[in-house]
């Protein structure tokens, strides 16, 4: 499908997801097990583990690291860069698409990439890099800890996207951590991740006059207030054990959607992260009225907070987007 290109920030890139694919894809032969054009699948098991597909190859990755390599790109399993939060850095210097590194390292990449995500949420999260910095080739990357020796986390960066594989080893977190996700685009219902607003406006529009009243709030907090407040929070909206049992199936079909963009494992883990801290009805829902671009009241700032979870999706003026999931802050 084609989409605007359009965007209102200064740090657009150029470079195309084609060009980057013309340039590897011979490469591709010599990495073997599986193409470009394939989908990595791995176990459906409650969490990923260092053999899922992901970290598998990630750790291929790792080994095929020169000193001087890991010297730019991979660190120590508690390095304070592996808890950074933010919607728009580069966590090592080289690009994906630069001469650091080579031919096959860069489709070993673009595997490890594949092997976190569903088939549809590669595919969108390939797109918007393409939309907001010129594609996959200007993203950045970095490895923490070492493969079989205690924790081991991948992690890519750039503008609108945080994504992690670490293969369980924050145990109690799910993604490894917390991840970003977003689209530069203003209007929004070209944004890629319009569809998860909409599955949160079946929910409001479910509620009732005074559950509505309790569900809306004026100010968005701040971007960045997505760490975990464990049992001795205070969330803001209305809480979601208050629903009735429709309403809470919005609330959980809502929850899915956020989660669908990603691998299996990391969806169970999420689900049973969310389990463990008391389930749906735990969390808050709050609806942030100041936001509206189309004046239509369908809500484009929204978020779903509890003691385990925090989903907060911020599409005005266009898409920043947060996951944090865990029994504690990592």
């Amino acid at each position: 499908m084609a989409h605007d290109h359009s965007n209102d920030c200064s740090d657009c890139g150029n470079l195309s997801r084609r060009d980057f694919v013309r340039t590897v894809g011979g490469a591709a032969l010599a990495v073997g097990a599986g193409s470009l054009t394939g989908s990595l699948t791995g176990s459906l098991q409650a969490a990923p583990s260092a053999k899922s597909a992901a970290e598998t190859v990630a750790a291929k990755l790792y080994g095929s690291l020169s000193e001087a390599q890991k010297k730019m790109i991979a660190f120590g399993f508690d390095h304070p860069l592996r808890k950074k939060i933010s919607a728009n850095w580069a966590i090592t210097k080289p690009t994906i698409g630069g001469d650091f590194y080579t031919a096959e390292q860069r489709v070993l990449i673009d595997k490890v990439v594949r092997g976190m995500m569903s088939e549809d949420g590669y595919d969108r999260v390939m797109q918007q890099m393409e939309d907001d910095n010129g594609g996959f080739s200007e993203y950045h990357i970095a490895l923490f800890g070492e493969p079989g020796k205690g924790g081991f986390e991948f992690e890519l960066t750039g503008r609108h996207l945080t994504l992690r594989a670490d293969g369980n080893s924050v145990e109690g977190a799910a993604f490894g951590g917390p991840i970003v996700y977003g689209h530069g685009l203003s209007n929004p219902k070209k944004q890629l991740y319009y569809y998860q607003t909409q599955a949160a406006d079946t929910v409001f529009k479910s509620l009732d006059p005074k559950q509505a009243a309790a569900a809306s709030i004026g100010k968005e907090p701040k971007e960045t207030a997505v760490l975990l407040s464990g049992k001795k929070g205070s969330f803001p909206g209305i809480n979601v054990g208050e629903l009735s049992k429709d309403q809470q199936q919005l609330v959980m079909a809502t929850i899915k959607t956020v989660l669908n963009p990603y691998r299996a494992e990391d969806v169970k883990e999420a689900l049973k992260v969310l389990k463990a801290g008391g389930g749906l009805k735990t969390l808050n829902m709050a609806f942030y009225t100041a936001a509206d671009l189309d004046n239509d009241k369908v809500w484009d700032v929204w978020r779903l907070e509890g003691p385990t979870w925090v989903s907060y999706f911020r599409g005005a003026p266009h898409v920043h987007a947060y996951i944090n999931v865990g029994l504690k802050n990592v």
